[in-house]
């Protein structure tokens, strides 16, 4: 049975972007970052508004096709409920297309709302297993989603057929990350999308190459945890950072930049943004240099936190 919202209730979400793989991780795992995009709903009589502020504004649809809408009704139907109408407002700065888990964060946030909204009618929230399972179903696999939703770093994986209706089941568990690496984001101009780049993986891997990035995860796994030191070995991949370097030459040679100067430094995601991971204080004048000279945005980031919702329009993160 769905049941109707009244009108001219609201709900605030803020949700973290997100790095998948970190390197060998692929399709594993997946770091919150500390930036945020801020999604406010409000209930009304009828029809949709959609408004977006900053990264992608005049580029997204305004419509139900907007990714944080579709989220919405998602979460709605997942918690019985309907709306007569929304206004729908989203302050976005995690850019878009740049491998910083910008879809992700759309479908969380705008299932994050929901709870906001749900929670008002004296229903409960959807979990973080729920939010884990429905955020994943929209991007087909959890590593940036369920990091969006749980903060920090986090390892997922998928159960065939485990889920609703024989569906894919999502699930991740958190990861302690050492309180000593520090995290630098370097974000070009350039767009690209996860889309456009999986198709340059091949679809069979070597036992060889299987056999190295198993090694190579399970060693992040301590070297996040306890050993920093190990972060540069940690890192290094050969399933799917070198297939996609043709198509992100800067990317490809600023991470090679990074690592010569000992910053262990991965595609984000499927690129074209670059992360690095450090001990080290600052990054050398050589990385610097480069960055400014080739368009990257530069800059030293925090661990991102869990996906926030309250009741009504908050104040901004």
């Amino acid at each position: 049975m769905t049941h109707t919202l009244p009108v001219g209730i609201a709900s605030t979400a803020v949700v973290a972007a997100s790095s998948a793989n970190l390197g060998p991780g692929f399709d594993s795992l997946g770091l919150a970052l500390s930036l945020y995009d801020e999604i406010v709903v409000e209930t009304t009589e009828s029809g949709l508004q959609v408004e977006v502020e900053g990264e992608g504004a005049g580029q997204v649809p305004l419509d139900a096709s907007h990714l944080v809408v579709r989220a919405i009704e998602a979460g709605l139907r997942a918690t019985g409920f309907s709306a007569p109408g929304l206004i729908v407002r989203c302050r976005n700065d995690i850019p878009h297309s740049r491998g910083l888990g910008s879809s992700a964060a759309a479908v969380v946030g705008g299932l994050a709302a929901v709870n906001g909204l749900v929670t008002q009618v004296g229903s409960e929230p959807m979990t973080e297993a729920q939010l884990i399972q429905l955020s994943s179903e929209f991007e087909g696999h959890p590593d940036n989603a369920a990091a969006a939703v749980v903060g920090g770093a986090v390892v997922s994986w998928t159960e065939e057929g485990a889920g609703p209706g024989g569906q894919p089941r999502y699930s991740a568990a958190s990861v302690r990350l050492h309180p000593d690496i520090r995290l630098f984001s370097a974000v070009p101009q350039q767009r690209s999308s996860t889309a456009e780049t999986r198709v340059l993986l091949p679809e069979q891997v070597s036992h060889v190459d299987a056999r190295f990035n198993v090694s190579r995860v399970a060693l992040l796994m301590v070297a996040l945890s306890e050993r920093p030191d190990l972060l540069m070995a940690a890192t290094e991949d050969v399933l799917h950072q070198p297939q996609r370097a043709a198509a992100m030459p800067a990317s490809a040679e600023y991470l090679q930049i990074l690592r010569r100067s000992g910053i262990a430094a991965v595609l984000s995601g499927a690129g074209p943004s670059v992360l690095g991971l450090s001990s080290q204080v600052g990054l050398p004048a050589q990385a610097l240099e480069y960055g400014a000279a080739n368009g990257f945005t530069v800059r030293e980031m925090s661990v991102g936190s869990g996906v926030r919702w309250t009741s009504g329009v908050a104040a901004r993160a």
